[in-house]
């Protein structure tokens, strides 16, 4: 039996988990295993809660409270950013998350006095991504959006 072509899709995720924030996310994952429940799963099963389908984000109603599963992804999520923005830039950044019960908020990120980053957050209780390789660019544009602010006010950013 000839082995089975490896679909599009397929070969998007297994170059999206092997990209450096994916993986500095699933380490994220595993540090807050105290129990060993997680050890035998691969990266895409522990990440597949970040992963939501058109189909299972319209099975979510629009209006909804947060679950606390869904608030610690979204606080993992934005410190793999925050990784990722000092290992490129050399300086660190902190976010910080403020959520409604109701799902909407923001998150700032900053270095030195310099606000690197500002994101809108809503329908939080919906966070996810369809795809690994969508969550790979989601960290890529973020981290380009705040590393071209620390390059355009580098003085501020290194205070």
């Amino acid at each position: 039996m000839s082995d089975a072509a490896v679909s599009p899709a397929v070969a998007e995720d297994e170059a999206a988990l092997a990209t450096p924030f994916v993986k500095c996310l699933v380490r994220l994952v595993r540090a807050h295993d105290s129990h060993g429940s997680w050890e035998g799963k691969s990266d895409a099963e522990l990440l597949g809660d970040f992963i939501i389908t058109r189909e299972q984000r319209r099975a979510i109603p629009i209006i909804g409270d947060p679950d606390p599963d869904v608030l610690w992804r979204l606080e993992i999520f934005y410190a793999a950013v925050g990784l990722a923005i000092e290992e490129r830039s050399g300086l660190m950044a902190s976010p910080i998350i403020k959520v409604s019960p109701e799902g909407f908020g923001r998150v700032v990120f900053t270095a030195g006095r310099l606000v690197v980053l500002s994101k809108v957050l809503r329908d939080v209780h919906r966070f996810g991504f369809e795809t690994f390789q969508k969550l790979a660019e989601a960290e890529t544009k973020l981290v380009d959006a705040a590393i071209a602010a620390i390059e355009a006010y580098p003085e501020v950013a290194r205070a």
